[in-house]
C-alpha cells in the first residue's frame, strides 16, 4: 500500500481517480487546491503525486519543480486533456515519472501508478545497495594495524580520489581485490561499474572477445556484436586480476588501451572511445617475466603508474587477533546471532601459523571454527588440525631457538630451578612457608637454593 496524493481542480476527476487507487489498495489524500496539498506534503510523505497539468492557481507544471526541489523521492505523474508531444517532453524534461492524457482508461491509470511504485522501490534498493557496497568496501574493512598495513592504507588513499593506473602485487589470498574495490568505491568513479576478471580463468581468444567484445561473424559462435568489459566498464573501473597471465598478443592489445584510451572489437576495423581506470593485479613478481620477455615491459610501466604491495600475512602476523575478530563479526552477522567467543589458546595458536593461504586461509580457518565449536566458545581443537600441529611446531622451535648454547649443564639447571622457585615465591605474594609447601621442600632447601643469588 503506498500513499498517493490526487490534484486536480475538478472535483470529479478527482474522486474518479482516488476510486481508482483505492481499488489497488493505496492510501488517497485527495485535493482540489495545489497550493493546500503542496502545504500538506511533509505531513503526508506520499510515494506518489498525480496532478492535472492546467490549474488555475498552480499548475502540474508548478506542483513538479516543487515536487523536484523538496520530495526528490516521490513520482509524480502529470494528467492533462491536452495531449501534445511538445507538453510531454517538457514534463518528462522537468523530471515527471510519466505522462497520461485525458480521456484515459482505468487499467492504463492503474498500470502507471503501479510503474512508478516499482520504480521507486528500484531506486530505493539501488540507493541502499550502494550505500552497502561503499560500506562494505570502506579502507577501514582492510584490516591490520602493522606497520607495513599503515603503509598501504596510507598509500591508497592518496591515490584513490585520481585516475592513475594502479598494479596491486601480492600473493593470493591477501585481499587484492578487496583493494581494488576500495579504490573504486571511495573514487569519483564510484557510481559507475566496478568490472572484475581473472585473466587467468579463460583462454586467449575468450578473454581477448570478453575484454574487448566481437562484431558479428567474427568468429565461429559470433551471431551477434559483443560489447567487451572495458565498454561495460565505462566511466568506472576495470580490474584484469592475474594479469601477470595474459598472453603476449593480448598484452599488446591492452597496452593500445592505455594508450590511446579507445578499444577495438574482434573483428571490428574502427574504434570506440573508454574512459575507464584500469587496476591491475598480480599473484606473483612480474621482474622475472620482464627478463624472459614473457611480459611485456612497457605495458608494465603502463600498470605500474602506482604499483601497491599486499604483504603476506606470516609478515604481520601482529595483525591476526584483529582479523580474528572481524570474521567473528562478519560470521555473526551472515548467521544473525551474536559473535562467538575465541579462548586465548586458541588465538595464540592462530598467532604462531605461517599462513600459505594468506588472509582466506584465516577466514576459512574461522568460519570452520564458528561450525564445529559448542557453548558458542572457539577452542584450539575446533582449529584445523594441520594449523595446530605447525603453530606447535614453530612455538617449540622459538623456544629452543631461544635457549642458551654454550652453558655448562649444571649452571643451566640451577638457573631454571631458581626461575621456577622466584616465580612461585612471587605467586604466593612473597611468603616462603607458602612457596615451600607448593614446591615440597623444606624451608632450609628453599633458602639454600635462592640465597646464593643474593650472596656478595
Amino acid at each position: 500500500m503506498a500513499k498517493i496524493i490526487i490534484i486536480d481542480d475538478e472535483p470529479a476527476m478527482v474522486e474518479v481517480i482516488a476510486t481508482l487507487c483505492r481499488e489497488k489498495g493505496h492510501q488517497v489524500f485527495p485535493f482540489n487546491s495545489a497550493p493546500k496539498a503542496v502545504e500538506q506534503l511533509d505531513s503526508i510523505q506520499p510515494q506518489v503525486v498525480i496532478a492535472d497539468i492546467k490549474m488555475e492557481t498552480m499548475t502540474g507544471f508548478d506542483v513538479l519543480r516543487h515536487m523536484r526541489e523538496h520530495h526528490r523521492q516521490a513520482a509524480v505523474i502529470l494528467i492533462t486533456a491536452y495531449g501534445t508531444v511538445e507538453t510531454a517532453v517538457g514534463a518528462m524534461k522537468m523530471g515527471a515519472y510519466d505522462y497520461v492524457t485525458k480521456p484515459f482508461k482505468i487499467d492504463e491509470l492503474q498500470l502507471t501508478v503501479q510503474r512508478a511504485l516499482d520504480y521507486q522501490a528500484a531506486l530505493r534498493e539501488n540507493v541502499y545497495l550502494r550505500k552497502e557496497l561503499k560500506n562494505r568496501y570502506r579502507f577501514e574493512n582492510i584490516i591490520g594495524t602493522s606497520r607495513k598495513m599503515q603503509q598501504v592504507y596510507n598509500l591508497i588513499n592518496k591515490v584513490a580520489d585520481t585516475d592513475s593506473t594502479v598494479l596491486i602485487q601480492g600473493e593470493s589470498g591477501t585481499g587484492k581485490e578487496l583493494v581494488a574495490r576500495g579504490l573504486h568505491f571511495n573514487s569519483n568513479r564510484q557510481h559507475h561499474p566496478f568490472v572484475a576478471i581473472n585473466c587467468s580463468a579463460l583462454p586467449e581468444n575468450l578473454l581477448e572477445s570478453e575484454l574487448f567484445g566481437h562484431k558479428k561473424g567474427a568468429f565461429t559462435g559470433a551471431v551477434a556484436d559483443k560489447r567487451g568489459l572495458f565498454e561495460e566498464a565505462n566511466l568506472g573501473t576495470i580490474f584484469l586480476d592475474e594479469v601477470n597471465s595474459m598472453a603476449p598478443p593480448l598484452q599488446t592489445k591492452l597496452l593500445r588501451v592505455l594508450q590511446e584510451r579507445e578499444v577495438r572489437r574482434v573483428g571490428d576495423n574502427k574504434s570506440s572511445p573508454v574512459n575507464v581506470r584500469v587496476v591491475g593485479a598480480t599473484n606473483e613478481p612480474l621482474q622475472p617475466k620482464l627478463r624472459d620477455g614473457t611480459f611485456r615491459e612497457d605495458l608494465y610501466y603502463r600498470l605500474a603508474v602506482i604499483p601497491v604491495e599486499i604483504p603476506p600475512l606470516r609478515d604481520r602476523l601482529e595483525d591476526v587477533p584483529l582479523l580474528v575478530n572481524h570474521f567473528l563479526q562478519k560470521q555473526a552477522s551472515a548467521a544473525g546471532g551474536e559473535p562467538k567467543k575465541i579462548d586465548p589458546a586458541a588465538v595464540d595458536i592462530l598467532c604462531h601459523y605461517g599462513y600459505p593461504g594468506n588472509v582466506r586461509e584465516l577466514e576459512n580457518a574461522i568460519e570452520r571454527a564458528c561450525a564445529l565449536c559448542e557453548d558458542d566458545l572457539i577452542l584450539p581443537s575446533d582449529l584445523p588440525p594441520h594449523i595446530v600441529s605447525e603453530a606447535q611446531g614453530e612455538k617449540a622451535d622459538q623456544a629452543l631457538a631461544a635457549m642458551p648454547v654454550g652453558q655448562p649443564l649444571d649452571e643451566f639447571i640451577q638457573q631454571q630451578e631458581r626461575g621456577y622457585i622466584e616465580a612461585t615465591l612471587s605467586h604466593c605474594k612473597g611468603s616462603r612457608e607458602k612457596a615451600a609447601s607448593m614446591l615440597d621442600i623444606s624451608m632450609a632447601t628453599l633458602y639454600r637454593k635462592v640465597e646464593p643469588k643474593n650472596r656478595k
